[in-house]
């Protein structure tokens, strides 16, 4: 089968990079690019129009939220979902080798995995990494499902996103979509992506100490209520 991709880029204050980003996505890949716009300060949005995507306008903050914002913006064609994020730390050429693997059409899910792959000293920080082994050893030890990483670059079909009732609209978000589909034996594949250090602002969730204790119990917390609610697939 032959997918027709989307690619959603939820953005805050990324004016910097979003246009560096969209101009190295691999050319002839996907069918719609939606920058989702989660209440910049910056002009993010005019940069985002001006290298050709498509603008979601969502003010109200969360990554889960712009994700969510921008699958409701979807063509009626488009059959599988990418997703990376704005600020450059993703490389974009990774896309095309998750298309492909994608194409074997026998996976539900392909994931970017930044710990298999070779990521920039100081692009992925301890806490990070602590908390990206924490938090995939617990899907590990609770749904008997194997990740390496809570990355965000990612593809899955359109269908099996939607089946997954993804409740969360922070960045518990991507813990969420993988401890879901751990419960609902998805198919999955994790490649090897590269990762760099941020050139420009602050991350939202580990450029802080508080940022990252909160995202770290945040993650927790998902899983936690992953676990104790039963898992009502749409």
């Amino acid at each position: 089968m032959r997918h027709i991709y989307a690619l959603i880029i939820p953005a805050l204050n990324e004016a910097e990079t979003v246009g560096a980003l969209l101009g190295q996505v691999p050319p002839g890949l996907f069918s719609q690019v939606i920058v989702v716009d989660n209440g910049s300060r910056d002009s993010t949005a005019e940069a985002a129009a001006a290298a050709g995507a498509e603008v979601v306008l969502e003010p109200r903050r969360g990554y889960g939220q712009a994700c969510l914002s921008g699958i409701k913006k979807l063509h009626p064609s488009i059959t599988a979902i990418a997703f990376i994020d704005a600020d450059l730390s993703d490389n974009p050429e990774d896309l095309a080798r998750l298309v492909r693997c994608f194409e074997e059409d026998q996976w539900d899910m392909v994931l970017g995995s930044r710990v298999l792959g070779s990521s920039e000293p100081g692009s992925l920080m301890p806490m990070q990494r602590f908390g990206n082994w924490l938090a995939t050893r617990l899907i590990a030890l609770a749904w008997q499902a194997h990740f390496t990483d809570l990355g965000p670059l990612r593809i899955l079909r359109r269908d099996s996103m939607g089946r997954l009732n993804i409740r969360d609209r922070t960045f518990g978000w991507n813990v969420e979509m993988q401890a879901r589909a751990a419960q609902f034996r998805f198919r999955v594949c994790e490649l090897p992506v590269g990762y760099r250090r941020r050139l420009h602002g602050q991350s939202k969730i580990s450029g802080t100490i508080i940022g990252s204790f909160r995202a770290g119990t945040k993650i927790l917390w998902t899983l936690f209520r992953c676990g104790i609610e039963p898992f009502s697939p749409k």
